[in-house]
């Protein structure tokens, strides 16, 4: 019963997440052909305001249900009961977004028509996520499996775009309700209209809460999959009326706004800006991110310019539109600190006129993200990596659970704390704690965590192929001791980051106090003004941005401007 009320609060979660103004997520994908070591890897970040930061886990590994099995689906916002969900014989382990067979399903809400949403839907998409994790072992059975649930039991959200991906294929998957048209009381447009792409071997995509697939082949069944109706019930609805080759997902279901555009879309383009080969030119597409040009549309994956890492991907999660129009760093919004954050809401107004308040891939509001790689040539509980963490990306690290994991480490449970319950042994609030004083020297705090993020991040992908190998031995003689191995590696190394990352936050508390930096010498140990009384030596001060400087002498300079004094 616990674990069906694990599963149920899973549900309930992703189902709040989605009708939640403040929610944002962020997915960029990688196929095994553009990664430096055959990988297949997805990102995801869980942003929203209201989530607590923390690992779900549901099931053993092929459990067997009886006839009749059901497991109970409950509406988050108020607890109430929606339905029981028919179970199937045999499901599979699942921890956080991926399952023992590699499969790792993400997403990002894609809002779209609001006529679309069917008020009397049973499903949402975190339901529908956890049960294809549970249900299936590869991203085209995944998503064939979620179409037929939404068809069967009614979608009650707002449009969704999906990575799914296996050790071999990854896929965008994009859908949208039909709304409700009550005949004799039954809703006679029950279910989605859909389209999903396989990003082509060798190429990277993203998808940041904007529906991305617009044209697609209409007769490429390994590549390209898609509704009977989904021209036909645009057309119906006078969403579309031309020639089926020229219809577009996106546009008919999912039009552009400026905020899709600059809240949304702005962020693949700056991935994409950094990764993406030279022939590609993103910056032609600068209006387009901007919001000012929605003709002007990006394409939906492009070849690397590199293969690259694990830790690229990473890394990738961490953006701030550094070093382009967007970056937030280069006004006095940044403060003297050189922030690259601005808080909510998302715009604002002054003198009768509305600015944006920019939304990066890297965001204060993060509840969890995580960066997933499945690798073809291990055994599957062996082959993928969840690399998780909790709250916002650039400032916090990534640890690896691997996806046999039969037991959540107890910083990342969901039962150690809450957004209302401040616990002591909680990741989620330590990551908070350490990033709530990056933000106030962001330049300086910031910089040096980062460093720690990095160190930490770069030592566990070292350790992996060893781990690997060991875990592959094992399993090819006692599959159960592998998975035993593998279970309490990810659990002590998720402990171990606990512990330094509790070490680090009284570390900075001491070092950066009060404006100042403490001198330390090369190994960061505190030194003394060397007569024995553990008193230091005076620190140092960075002082303030250059932007800072300039905009406050500009608007208070004759007060605070320094004059010689005549005797």
């Amino acid at each position: 019963m616990r674990k069906l009320a694990i599963l149920t609060a899973l549900v309930a979660l992703a189902a709040f997440v989605s009708t939640s103004k403040s929610e944002a997520c962020t997915n960029l994908i990688v196929t095994k052909g553009a990664s430096v070591d055959g990988s297949v890897m997805v990102s995801y970040s869980a942003d929203s305001h209201t989530l607590y930061g923390a690992l779900y886990k549901y099931n053993k590994p092929a459990r067997p249900y009886g006839p009749g099995a059901t497991i109970p689906i409950r509406e988050w916002s108020s607890g109430r009961f929606l339905i029981d969900l028919p179970q199937v014989p045999v499901t599979y382990n699942t921890i956080g977004n991926v399952n023992e067979h590699q499969l790792m399903i993400a997403e990002t809400t894609a809002g779209g028509r609001p006529e679309l949403r069917d008020p009397d839907g049973k499903l949402v998409y975190a339901s529908l996520i956890y049960t294809a994790l549970q249900r299936c072992k590869t991203a085209r059975e995944a998503i064939l499996t979620m179409v037929e649930l939404a068809n069967t039991h009614g979608y009650a959200a707002t449009g969704e775009s999906f990575s799914v991906c296996d050790p071999n294929e990854a896929w965008i998957f994009e859908f949208i309700g039909k709304g409700s048209n009550i005949v004799d009381g039954v809703n006679t447009r029950k279910g989605i209209v859909w389209v999903a792409r396989r990003i082509p071997d060798g190429y990277v995509s993203a998808h940041a809460n904007h529906a991305r697939i617009t044209t697609f082949p209409l007769d490429d069944p390994e590549n390209t999959m898609y509704a009977p109706d989904v021209i036909s019930f645009a057309r119906e609805m006078g969403y579309f009326d031309g020639p089926d080759e020229e219809f577009s997902f996106s546009d008919a279901y999912i039009p552009l706004t400026f905020s899709a555009m600059r809240g949304c879309e702005a962020r693949v383009w700056s991935w994409f800006r950094q990764v993406a080969c030279e022939s590609y030119d993103m910056y032609q597409y600068l209006d387009y991110a901007m919001g000012h040009n929605p003709k002007n549309r990006m394409p939906l994956w492009v070849k690397p310019k590199r293969k690259l890492s694990v830790k690229d991907l990473m890394d990738g999660m961490r953006d701030h539109y550094q070093g382009t129009p967007l970056a937030m760093t280069t006004d006095i919004g940044a403060g003297g600190e050189e922030s690259p954050y601005r808080w909510r809401p998302m715009t604002f107004e002054w003198e009768g006129k509305e600015y944006v308040n920019e939304r990066a891939i890297a965001t204060q509001q993060t509840g969890f993200w995580f960066v997933a790689q499945a690798r073809s040539w291990l055994p599957d509980p062996v082959g993928c990596i969840l690399w998780f963490g909790t709250d916002d990306a650039a400032t916090s690290p990534l640890t690896p659970i691997y996806c046999a994991t039969t037991e959540v480490p107890w910083c990342f449970s969901p039962e150690n704390g809450h957004m209302t319950e401040y616990s002591p042994t909680s990741m989620y609030w330590l990551t908070n704690r350490v990033a709530q004083f990056c933000y106030l020297r962001y330049n300086v705090v910031g910089a040096y965590v980062r460093g720690e993020v990095d160190r930490w991040e770069n030592e566990q992908i070292a350790k992996t192929a060893e781990v690997d190998a060991h875990a592959a031995r094992l399993y090819a003689q006692n599959p159960a001791a592998a998975v035993e191995y593998l279970t309490r590696y990810s659990v002590e190394t998720a402990q171990e980051l606990f512990d330094r990352w509790k070490a680090l936050d009284s570390y900075i508390l001491v070092r950066f106090k009060d404006g100042n930096n403490m001198r330390v010498d090369e190994n960061g140990n505190f030194l003394d003004n060397g007569f024995g009384w553990k008193i230091p030596p005076a620190p140092e001060w960075p002082g303030y941005s250059d932007t800072w400087k300039r905009n406050v002498v500009r608007e208070h300079g004759e007060t605070l401007r320094v004059r010689p004094v005549e005797l």
